[in-house]
């Protein structure tokens, strides 16, 4: 199976959730605890930006029993992320020394999530969960104290709130905003390279929506600021959730209304217009330098591909 096998014009990565939320059940810690439980639990694994994934002959399993988990080292502390078919699914996280240990044994692994995604290693269908796993654990890890008065904080509601004993400030999960557009003028479009991106790649502009600001303005903001370009007709597309660590990318277009660049650099390595049937090689993968678009498990492959190929989007 090839990634536009997986992820299809229109399907990014980390946007199927096959599980039910079941929020009703978070405050019933004496339900999570029979659910946790039960043999048919199972969970996912988080270390930092990668996933502990069993090693067995037909591949990878990230989907983990209770005991598995456990015995492979990861925090007794669970977050709920909901039911799937009935059954619960949890997300923990596991300590770095606990990890390191798993390097040196052949029946687990510690792979990078990124990777595995790319690969298609990790069914699509589950790479939502794991998402809201690795944002999850992400967030309890760096919120353990309370940030008014400094108080060691406590777990509820099944993980999805943090409680001090001392001010009584509740404290939440957050997901911080990005846009990330696709800019035409014409028969053109605009794309950007960063530095740490892979040799020959280039993609869509994007970046954090600041506060009091609307989406639109994020996105004119955003283009000025890193490309000089001025633009309007910004429209939606579709969001993908952003695991790294708890981000949701607002897929947006917008048409140029001018055409002189003045690239950032301190933002980006380059950006430059690119004419459609140069951006179709480089989204096919088959353009004669080498250089290519964003990979099909990121929505900004969707927004080229939403452009360039109008009737293979669902």
């Amino acid at each position: 199976m090839t990634a536009n096998d997986s992820f299809p014009l229109g399907h990014p990565a980390f946007v199927s959730n096959i599980l039910d939320r079941a929020a009703h059940l978070r405050s019933h810690d004496e339900k999570l605890l029979a659910l946790e439980k039960h043999r048919d639990a199972r969970a996912y694994v988080v270390h930092r930006d990668s996933l502990v994934v069993k090693r067995e002959a037909k591949g990878p399993r990230a989907l983990l029993t209770i005991d598995e988990a456990l015995q492979f080292g990861a925090n007794p502390g669970t977050v709920f992320l909901g039911l799937r078919d009935g059954a619960a699914v949890f997300g923990m996280g596991i300590n770095a020394p606990a990890a390191e240990k798993l390097l040196t044994r052949d029946d687990v692994a510690v792979s990078e999530l990124r990777g595995m995604a790319m690969q298609g290693v990790v069914p699509p269908d589950q790479l939502s969960a794991i998402a809201m796993a690795k944002s999850m654990v992400t967030w309890h890890q760096r919120h353990s104290f309370c940030a008014n008065c400094g108080t060691r904080t406590s777990m509820k509601e099944g993980g999805w709130k943090r409680d001090c004993p001392n001010c009584k400030t509740e404290h939440f999960p957050r997901t911080d905003p990005v846009v990330i557009m696709l800019v035409t003028s014409g028969d053109k479009c605009l794309l950007g390279r960063q530095k740490q991106f892979p040799p020959g790649m280039w993609s869509c502009l994007a970046g954090f929506v600041e506060a009091a600001e609307t989406i639109e303005d994020a996105v004119r903001r955003e283009i000025f600021e890193e490309s000089g370009i001025r633009c309007t007709d910004v429209t939606y597309y579709m969001t993908q959730p952003w695991p790294y660590p708890s981000s949701l990318m607002i897929g947006c277009s917008a048409r140029a209304t001018t055409d002189e660049l003045v690239v950032d650099r301190n933002e980006l390595e380059d950006a430059r217009w690119f004419s459609r049937a140069e951006a179709t090689l480089m989204h096919k993968r088959e353009h004669p330098d080498g250089m290519m678009g964003p990979h099909p498990f990121a929505i900004a492959h969707h927004l080229l591909g939403r452009w360039l190929l109008p009737d293979q989007n669902t």
